[in-house]
């Protein structure tokens, strides 16, 4: 038996996907599973009953992290992984493509008795969207030594929950820890964009991630009568955070489009037709490949904030919600992927990822790399979400010949 006659089992990976996108299920389609509420739970609880059924060996650590183990002869282990968690209105695959496959992967090699000299591992990492708690890919951040452990259990969430008291509710708080000595992490993931769908090709292999900068931005203003104060005397935060928000715009224009910057939330007080806003408090999320350029678009923010205060003014004030460095993937890895893609018969083109991946916390610590399928008319985060079922198939079988060729055949 080698690599190259192993394939994964269509009917069984599409049903396993779907079996977990019952889990939190909503009404119109897609899925709303939160860190650590209740959905998430039962996801959890389906992905543990898939581990079972391959008899494969789990653990789960203190934030909650899931690792199934399928044994192998040797201590450094070949780890697929993602995250099951969504945003509130997300669709079937975001995540829990790259975890479903690698879950597929064990089954290839169980049902060809198939033991490698590597073990296998499937790893599902916690809050990876950073919907409920930020920073985003927590889980793995804790997991790869970035983040303290205690620190995570202290974070309050959106709707005001704490980050431990969930995990410990939820029974996922565990305190077992995941395989440490990776030989390689492979991560497939859907792409969330459009590049691969409009150039019509099969495989993204995905040379990093580009660094993000999260924002949050208070402007305290006045309020005041719409009708009877004249704009000379208004100290109004809502045109602030507009005078902030346009200037995000034209530095965009001006770095050119490697730089994105958007302005995601936006909450006026007392948000009346007929009041001057006293407070407007906005995000902005700053994406680069380019640290360099990353930080002087942080300089840029910080000036507009600046221009913002005297212009209108107003006081601001503005806390950091993440910043991540733009992340390179081990270039060894990347050639294997997309030389296996090339034999696979698969059209491929390296592009880095716009979003950020669980990947890009493993990669400070260990060899690893991702591999990208299309999304139908780039809609991720939506409950329109769609990849279709021969792309799905091409990035695990991929996902297959990659990781059997980095863990061997005993």
């Amino acid at each position: 038996m080698t690599a190259s006659t192993l394939g994964v089992n269509p009917t069984r990976l599409l049903e396993r996907i779907v079996s977990l996108g019952a889990c939190g299920a909503l009404p119109g389609g897609g899925v709303s599973r939160l860190a650590l509420t209740d959905a998430d739970a039962q996801g959890r609880a389906e992905l543990l009953r898939q581990m079972r059924e391959l008899d494969m060996e789990i653990r789960i650590d203190p934030i909650g992290n899931i690792f199934g183990i399928y044994a192998g002869v040797e201590d450094a282990v070949v780890m697929m992984g993602s995250h099951i968690d969504t945003v509130s209105t997300g669709g079937l695959y975001d995540g829990a493509l790259g975890v479903i496959a690698g879950l597929e992967v064990v089954a290839c090699l169980k049902d060809e008795g198939i033991r490698p000299r590597h073990p296998v591992v499937v790893a599902a990492f916690t809050n990876e969207e950073g919907a409920r708690y930020a920073p985003d890919m927590l889980g793995s951040l804790v997991y790869s030594g970035a983040m303290d452990v205690d620190d995570a259990y202290r974070i309050t969430g959106c709707d005001g929950s704490v980050l431990g008291e969930e995990l410990r509710r939820i029974g996922h708080c565990g305190t077992q820890s995941g395989p440490r000595n990776i030989h390689a992490y492979v991560e497939l993931h859907i792409e969330q964009g459009p590049v691969l769908e409009d150039q019509g090709l099969n495989i993204g292999i995905v040379t990093g991630v580009q660094g993000i900068s999260w924002t949050e931005v208070t402007v305290e203003g006045r309020s005041a009568h719409a009708g009877t104060t004249p704009a000379r005397l208004r100290h109004d935060a809502g045109l602030a955070a507009a005078y902030i928000t346009m200037g995000l715009s034209d530095m965009v224009a001006a770095m050119g489009p490697a730089q994105l910057a958007t302005v995601g939330a936006l909450t006026l007080t007392p948000n009346l037709v007929n009041v001057v806003a006293s407070r407007a408090v906005m995000t902005v999320d700053m994406r680069n490949p380019d640290n360099t350029a990353l930080c002087a678009a942080e300089a840029t923010l910080a000036k507009l904030m600046g221009e913002a205060k005297a212009r209108y003014g107003v006081n601001v004030s503005h806390r950091t919600l993440a910043r991540f460095e733009p992340v390179p993937f081990t270039p060894a890895l990347v050639d294997t992927i997309e030389a296996t893609a090339c034999q696979m018969g698969l059209s491929c083109m390296r592009l880095y990822s716009g979003a950020g991946h669980d990947a890009q916390m493993i990669a400070p610590v260990a060899p690893a790399a991702m591999i990208f399928v299309p999304s139908v008319a780039g809609i991720s985060h939506n409950i329109r979400e769609y990849t279709h079922p021969d792309d799905i198939m091409n990035g695990a079988n991929l996902l297959l010949r990659v990781v059997t060729d980095q863990a061997g055949l005993a």
